[in-house]
């Protein structure tokens, strides 16, 4: 994810502080992961030096001034051809899982024992995320969804490489 782009989306509904654009995030993105304060100030600070946000106002505060960011058309471009831009998909052709099994045949270890309680932990991770989904919102549904889909896809793969390691294991120990 993209904290600058992200940011610079949130201000087109208009100009707000740093606090505020870091609950506005942590709202709609940052349920598992919040946003640092030093995130905000630092990542608002190298838009400002590109010219994708200006200082709106500075307000005194309790503490040190408040600087009220606005963003700027140069901004506004950028967020544009950012949301148009497809993300790239990931193929995942390098996973530690994989090394994971091929190292264990090497070393004679149970490649199906690590499939087995690989399996175990995305299923509780999956029930995990659906108890979430159940009590969330329609963004966090979205998200678990998310999740559970490659999550699934995981499991597909376990089942394969579990039904296949007999074949595996003569390929990789020849």
């Amino acid at each position: 994810m993209s904290i600058g782009h992200t940011l610079l989306g949130l201000l087109e509904s208009g100009p707000r502080h740093g606090y505020d654009l870091k609950r506005a995030f942590d709202e709609r993105f940052g349920h598992d992961r919040p946003l640092a304060y030093g995130q905000v100030y630092s990542t608002m600070a190298r838009l400002l030096k590109n010219g994708l946000v200006e200082v709106d106002g500075i307000e005194p505060g309790g503490g040190p001034e408040r600087k009220r960011y606005a963003i700027t058309e140069a901004g506004i471009t950028d967020v544009a051809a950012w949301l148009a831009q497809p993300e790239k998909p990931e193929p995942y052709l390098q996973t530690t899982l994989y090394t994971k099994v091929v190292l264990a045949l090497l070393t004679g270890r149970s490649a199906a024992d690590l499939l087995d309680t690989q399996r175990a932990e995305h299923l509780r991770l999956m029930r995990e995320l659906t108890r979430r989904k159940s009590d969330g919102d329609l963004a966090d549904q979205l998200i678990c969804d998310h999740a559970l889909f490659h999550l699934e896809a995981d499991l597909r793969w376990l089942e394969l490489t579990a039904a296949r390691l007999d074949q595996l294991a003569t390929e990789v120990l020849a």
